[in-house]
């Protein structure tokens, strides 16, 4: 959102933004395109635009009027923004209390739920119904729409079809194919790319992160993503040492991850090398950092195993043997044929709990 300083959260946002308010026509938005790019910021500025109180808001939200710093302040009576409750406090918005006080009242400890549930839609949908305090809008930011089931996307529909004079709605996504037909249909929908590298480069740059350029394409191009990581301690020279320590069987290099973030690393490896035995540019490791001549069937096999084991990421698996054992496998698959006999070509590794 916008601050009183008039300045954007993000810079790339500002043409997609100033595009979305002169065209918007319809009462409903999809944001939708990569994670990690700033979808749920341009939601909540575009919602800042339609309850601010300025004059001229065909650009951007003033930032300075009452409703702009109500939206800033999390307390604007016409906006609700509807997240997951695992997203709730990472995205600086508080749980409800009711959630906590039936987590006492139980006396058990609940993960954070990681879905849009029906209560909270139909919440919503009363919420939409109801008078404009300001005057302006009701609006309802729900981010991101493919966490809702099928239940919970229907609750919505019915008000998407007939919606109240005064509401508004913005759904962020970055999977548009996992919504209802119907939700697609009823909303305007805006597209977000990838922010230019130079541009997203100079934006961490000026959040402290060294090397951005190596995180960044380590991230496939999405800032926000990159700047998770360097908050999580992960650093540009430990990113460029990955290739050679997997190559050598270590798994040094992945000390403290979570499983799914090691995973994901060990895909976007397996990805590149199997572009350089291609004959095709990496995206994720400079071209210098990995070896070439690596068998194509044994990736193969290496990254039918990582997608098993992404698939169920959650699971209680003993991650420091499932690391041990899909770090071998890649050790495997990237070996040069003609080295030692060549890679094994048999790579098939079942892992238990």
């Amino acid at each position: 959102m916008v601050g009183p300083d008039g300045q954007l959260p993000l810079p790339w946002i500002e043409p997609v933004l100033r595009r979305t308010l002169q065209s918007q026509h319809a009462h409903a938005l999809l944001l939708h395109g990569p994670q990690g790019i700033g979808q749920f910021e341009l939601a909540l500025t575009i919602a800042q635009a339609w309850l601010c109180e300025a004059v001229d808001v065909s650009a951007r939200p003033c930032g300075v009027c009452a409703s702009c710093r109500l939206v800033q302040a999390h307390s604007h009576p016409d906006l609700l923004v509807l997240l997951p409750e695992a997203l709730q406090e990472p995205l600086g918005w508080a749980a409800a209390d009711g959630d906590d006080a039936g987590s006492e009242r139980t006396g058990k400890t609940r993960q954070p739920s990681k879905d849009i549930k029906v209560e909270a839609v139909r919440a919503a949908v009363n919420f939409a119904q109801t008078t404009s305090a300001r005057g302006r809008a009701k609006v309802v930011v729900l981010h991101p729409a493919e966490r809702m089931n099928g239940v919970s996307a229907n609750t919505l529909l019915k008000t998407l079809e007939e919606p109240p004079g005064a509401a508004r709605f913005v759904l962020s996504c970055a999977a548009p194919d996992a919504l209802l037909p119907t939700i697609r249909s009823r909303c305007q929908s805006v597209a977000l790319a990838l922010p230019p590298t130079e541009q997203a480069s100079a934006w961490l740059a000026a959040q402290g992160v060294a090397e951005p350029a190596v995180l960044l394409a380590a991230a496939g191009g999405q800032p926000q993503e990159a700047l998770d990581w360097t908050r999580q301690g992960i650093a540009a020279a430990a990113w460029l040492r990955l290739p050679a320590l997997v190559a050598q069987g270590s798994t040094a290099g992945f000390a403290s991850w979570p499983l799914a973030r090691v995973v994901d690393a060990l895909q976007k490896l397996c990805h590149d090398a199997a572009c350089i035995a291609a004959g095709a540019a990496p995206r994720y490791f400079p071209a210098g950092s990995l070896r070439t001549g690596a068998d194509p069937a044994a990736l193969h096999a290496w990254m039918r195993e990582l997608n098993r084991v992404a698939r169920h990421a959650e699971h209680p698996w003993n991650a420091a043997l499932m690391v041990e054992s899909l770090v071998q496998q890649g050790q495997r698959a990237l070996a040069v044929v003609g080295d030692s006999g060549g890679p094994m070509r048999n790579t098939s590794v079942h892992s238990g709990a």
